[in-house]
């Protein structure tokens, strides 16, 4: 589904990513993990085509994302606020987005009905302007408007990030439920070694833009993460 080739990112000199090869196939829950400034965020910038790669390219169902706009259709993401229109409620927020997507508001309602207990009371009918809701909320909303238009592939930067625990779990139901149950490929950075460990297949840890582990998640996992990056030995 994914296919990364000779890719790097370079600032003047500096070299923040560099991934030979990378293949992600359809409906993988895909983790990637790593210390600040290891080069997650740049890699989800490169496939959402936010900044130009030095060399190298991405292929998202074989289309070169920094070439073409025909991957955009079936492709869903939010990396962060900045990815929401603060000065729209949230109602006016899904609608838009569904719009794009060629969703009907009747469509979106459908989609949002689904959500209810993810939303906890604290989202619809609340008459907030987004920049006025909480970083928690403001996350619900970005997530849950990725997953509008049945999106194939569904990038996701921190989602666990600022929500409180049972959130947290439900989002990780919301998530295996897109892999397991609808085959949607699913890309996800984050911290939480639990929690991403919990929801994905495989997960690749970056070290200076490098791929240093590429790991399928299995009982030993977080163990094994936990060891490096503590600079413990698993034993």
């Amino acid at each position: 589904m994914i296919h990364t080739s000779n890719l790097s990112k370079k600032y003047n000199a500096n070299l923040v990513l560099n991934i030979p090869s990378l293949a992600i196939p359809k409906g993988q829950s895909f983790g990637l993990v790593g210390n600040n400034g290891a080069g997650k965020t740049t890699y989800f910038s490169l496939l959402l085509d936010l900044i130009q790669p030095t060399t190298g390219s991405i292929k998202n169902n074989n289309i070169p994302v920094h070439e073409s706009e025909n991957w955009k259709p079936f492709t869903s993401s939010f990396i962060d606020e900045s990815f929401l229109i603060g000065y729209l409620t949230a109602e006016e927020y899904f609608y838009f987005v569904g719009e794009l997507r060629n969703q009907n508001k009747a469509d979106v309602d459908k989609l949002l009905a689904g959500f209810e207990d993810f939303f906890h009371g604290e989202i619809l009918k609340q008459k907030k302007y987004l920049r006025d809701l909480s970083k928690g909320n403001q996350k619900k909303v970005g997530i849950v408007a990725a997953l509008i238009g049945n999106p194939e592939v569904i990038i996701l930067d921190e989602p666990f990030a600022n929500l409180d625990p049972t959130t947290q779990i439900r989002l990780k139901g919301i998530i295996k439920n897109l892999t397991e149950k609808q085959a949607v490929t699913v890309l996800i950075s984050s911290h939480d070694l639990m929690h991403i460990t919990d929801v994905c297949e495989r997960i690749v840890v970056l070290e200076k833009g490098e791929i240093v582990k590429d790991l399928a998640t299995n009982a030993a996992t977080l163990k094994e993460l936990e060891a490096h990056f503590s600079g413990a030995v698993v034993v």
